[in-house]
């Protein structure tokens, strides 16, 4: 249905040289209680990439009490529609979570992949910009303490078979998040923490002195 509207819309407007006094509207359910009228404009604002990320980069906080703790500084940044794939990218991602920086993108460095290359990329993008307009005073003294992807715009092509026969073909592309933080990184990134071995001694202690013996007082 979509694609009929689009080519009735290029007909009117190309062949017979009129102009849509009037939205065509999206299929919806009767019962729809909304319905958004579609806009060509807004199809291609949505293939430009994420938004709403770089928008917590504006966030004002407000001024500290006196001696409270200086917070620490942090800046989003994004690299759009990498030509790559989302879940190879997804290892990549877990890959420096937690870590530093420097750390970060020396271990990128040594990993022989192309999506390593967009992170790093991106790594120090971010790292610039955290020195030039979020008033960090080191640029070794940050973090990655998030790191993820999304997914960005499929291309669909279409490939060559035997006996005049094709397929299709996905080009896909992917989002990468990062957000760096102010500071040294945590001991123990992802929770729960570790048990060191005076915990699990204790732990299995206190189930041998509650072990219960089968038909017996």
């Amino acid at each position: 249905m979509q694609s009929l509207r689009n080519c009735l819309s290029k007909l009117l407007r190309t062949e017979f040289n009129l102009k849509l006094k009037t939205k065509l509207l999206p299929a919806a359910l009767h019962s729809s209680p909304v319905n958004k009228l579609y806009s060509l404009e807004d199809n291609e604002a949505d293939k430009d990439g994420p938004r709403k990320w770089l928008k917590y980069n504006e966030i004002v906080l407000p001024p500290q009490k006196p001696g409270e703790a200086r917070r620490p500084a942090y800046i989003c940044h994004v690299k759009k529609n990498i030509k790559y794939s989302p879940k190879t990218m997804w290892y990549i991602a877990c890959l420096v979570r937690g870590m530093s920086i420097d750390e970060a993108i020396r271990q990128l460095s040594f990993l022989c992949k192309k999506g390593a290359v967009a992170a790093k990329e991106t790594l120090l993008e971010a790292q610039q910009l955290a020195v030039e307009k979020h008033n960090v005073e080191f640029k070794s003294n940050l973090w990655v303490s998030e790191s993820f992807v999304g997914k960005g715009v499929t291309v669909k092509g279409i490939r060559r078979h035997a006996r005049a026969r094709i397929g299709r073909v996905d080009y896909k592309h992917v989002h990468y998040f990062v957000k760096l933080e102010e500071g040294k990184p945590p001991k123990n990134y992802y929770l729960p923490e570790p048990q060191t071995k005076q915990s699990l001694l204790e732990e299995w202690l206190d189930q041998m002195r509650h072990r219960k013996i089968t038909n017996s007082l």
